[in-house]
């Protein structure tokens, strides 16, 4: 039982998006510039900072002793004099609510001239500052090159110094001419570097620039998580239609319809040489944007359920410890899908039950909570004209309130209520059916092998248990939004609990591969004379999976799913590969990752993870270990912490 039930922090349905434009123009009137913006139908604007007169102070340079005034002129310069009002595009705050800055693009923070790149980092600094000072938070900033250390160093120094200021880095989605055969895109090895020279801050961000000739799906599937603001579209970039208006590809379109969801900025950024398509004007291209925002397909159900939920860490139930509120079951009772599959199962496994005419079918609901799996065995026994008698078991004091409300007003003596703890209740006959709901996000951890263990003595010996099994599965996952809340918290616990989230800005590495899984009954299980396990070790698992990783990536941590078989071919699963249509009770499970892990492409990936418990709690461990193969051998990178020893920092309570 593991989708969201705090309260749901953003409930739209695809807001309305920002489109800004990029005029390119070197000496605009700023206040004027605004103006026809917002009269031809955009957001914002983005403007460069200074005139490009201010290109001279570039080359400008200290001389020696002879020319003095020109040594004292550029050494104050450098310290900070303030601007000439004449050098400004943007001069005052009036235009500051509408407007992105954007650095000058001829700066060389890289330059083998000593000179121009001391003066390079000058004139970034008192622009940026300059920016921040009348109030605007958003400043583009220009493609780095192919030295990135300087840059990385520039950009440190300005987050240390200017507060509130966010940096939009330009990264474009160009394909270098000497690795087109494998298709792979540079800039997001630039990108990466350079963030992590910049230690992934969070006022850095990426204004993806879009281009005519987009990379293969699976390496644009990557940049979905990372953190971008602002998705560039140049007018080159736009088709005419048969009446002359622009259009994108479907390709592109696909890929801006993707990348929509994520709700960055979108700028138009007009040709260098000022033409635009025949029809509609510079506000055709907004529009077209907008189109496309409009005409996004309708949410799935689970789309709309999850909204303001994507990347929303939660920490997972603990029911057997924590008496869970009304409101918590109420979310859960409105998934039609897994109570209409759990209905398919009791009905099929009471078909199955060869029994004499008079003779009651004994169906127990352990965990009844507020009712929902007794109404449906009782439907399910109506369907299969089977006599039943139903025990509803539960725990909850305030849950068993509701199921008294439920006896009393609607099942009648059909039902049996009882208010105890499934592993302690004794029974007073044994039941042909054991229907459960105590899965969560992935499979095991809300303790359903501990509870059903506990259950299990009360079922005849070829009882049917619903479910019957379910498997955990793992996969490798990056996503630096995620991530980046996770550090938020600043302490080793955070990074060592696993949190129920509903992936958006995130791309699997690679497939998931399953770990482990528990069936229901458990024979084998040893127990003492009352039925009860001596000791929960048999409960225990260890797994290693090797994942063969294609494109180069950050590993941030691990995603965890599961498929639960209810009966016989009744499945139920959150695996993006067999999830079951519309079924919104449960989101993933994502287990951080202390420090991310750069993973080259061709990358051997091993994990490990552990499920472990003592005589009070039930706890997790994990660790991975990447490696690469080179001909017959094998080079292998440091492996990650063992996370969570012990049980240290998240563990799940008996």
């Amino acid at each position: 039982m593991e989708a969201s039930t705090t309260s749901n922090p953003n409930t739209s349905n695809f807001p309305r998006i920002m489109v800004g434009l990029s005029r390119g123009q070197e000496e605009p009137d700023a206040s004027l510039a605004a103006a026809e913006a917002r009269e031809l139908g955009y957001d914002f604007m983005i403007l460069p900072i200074t005139f490009p007169s201010y290109r001279r102070f570039l080359f400008e340079q200290l001389v020696d002793s002879v020319d003095i005034k020109e040594t004292k002129f550029m050494e104050e310069w450098r310290k900070g004099q303030p601007f000439c009002r004449e050098d400004l595009i943007v001069k005052n705050a009036d235009v500051s609510d509408f407007m992105v800055g954007q650095v000058s693009n001829w700066i060389n923070l890289d330059s083998l001239d000593h000179n121009i790149r001391i003066n390079s980092e000058v004139i970034m600094r008192q622009q940026i500052t300059w920016i921040g000072h009348v109030g605007i938070t958003a400043v583009l900033i220009p493609s780095p090159s192919d030295s990135l250390m300087n840059y990385a160093r520039c950009v440190n120094n300005i987050f240390g110094t200017v507060p509130y200021i966010n940096l939009w880095i330009k990264i474009p989605l160009v394909l270098e001419d000497e690795i087109l055969e494998s298709n792979e895109t540079v800039t997001w090895e630039r990108w990466n570097k350079f963030r992590t020279l910049c230690e992934n801050h969070v006022r850095l961000s990426i204004a993806l620039e879009v281009t005519q000739n987009l990379p293969e799906d699976n390496i644009l599937d990557r940049w979905f998580a990372e953190p971008i603001r602002a998705v560039i579209l140049p007018t080159n970039l736009f088709l005419s239609n048969a009446k002359g208006w622009p259009v994108l590809s479907k390709r592109h379109q696909a890929f801006i319809r993707k990348l929509i969801k994520y709700k960055p900025n979108f700028v138009i950024e007009c040709a260098a040489d000022g033409s635009n398509h025949a029809s509609g004007g510079l506000s055709a291209y907004q529009e077209y944007v907008h189109y496309l925002n409009r005409t996004m397909p309708e949410l799935t159900p689970v789309e709309q359920f999850a909204l303001g939920y994507n990347d929303f860490l939660q920490s997972p139930l603990q029911p057997l410890m924590d008496n869970l509120e009304s409101s918590t079951y109420e979310v859960f009772e409105k998934d039609s899908t897994k109570y209409t599959l759990y209905e398919k199962a009791i009905h099929h496994a009471l078909l199955d039950r060869t029994t004499g005419s008079e003779e009651m079918i004994v169906i127990m609901v352990v965990g009844a909570g507020r009712g929902p799996l007794v109404t449906r065995s009782l439907i399910a026994a109506e369907k299969a004209q089977k006599r039943v008698k139903v025990y509803a078991i539960e725990k909850n004091p305030n849950a068993f309130v509701t199921l008294q409300n439920k006896k009393a007003e609607v099942w009648g003596n059909k039902v049996t209520i009882v208010f105890s703890d499934m592993r302690l209740w004794k029974a007073p006959e044994k039941a042909d059916i054991l229907v459960s709901e105590l899965l969560g996000s992935f499979g095991d951890n809300e303790l359903s092998p501990e509870c059903l263990d506990g259950a299990q003595k009360f079922l005849k010996s070829d009882g049917i248990s619903i479910p019957t099994s379910y498997t955990a599965f793992i996969s490798p996952i990056s996503s630096s939004k995620i991530h980046n809340e996770v550090a938020a918290y600043k302490d080793l616990a955070h990074f060592e609990t696993p949190y129920v989230v509903m992936f958006q800005a995130a791309s699997e590495l690679a497939k998931p591969c399953q770990i482990w899984t528990f069936e229901h009954p458990n024979r084998n299980m040893a127990a003492d004379e009352d039925g009860n396990p001596i000791n929960n070790y048999h409960n225990t698992r260890y797994s290693k999976v090797t994942f063969n990783i294609r494109e180069s990536g950050i590993l941030h941590g691990i995603a965890g799913y599961f498929e639960s078989i209810l009966y016989k071919d009744i499945m139920l699963s959150i695996h993006p590969a067999t999830h079951s249509i519309d079924m919104l009770s449960w989101f993933p499970i994502f287990f951080p990752l202390r420090i991310p892990i750069y993973l080259p492409s061709n990358t051997k990936l091993d994990i490990n993870f552990w499920r472990l418990t003592n005589s009070h709690k039930v706890w997790y461990e994990w660790c991975v270990d990447p490696s690469i193969p080179l001909g017959l051998e094998t080079i292998s990178f440091s492996p990650s912490a063992i996370h969570n020893s012990l049980g240290r920092s998240s563990w799940i309570g008996l």
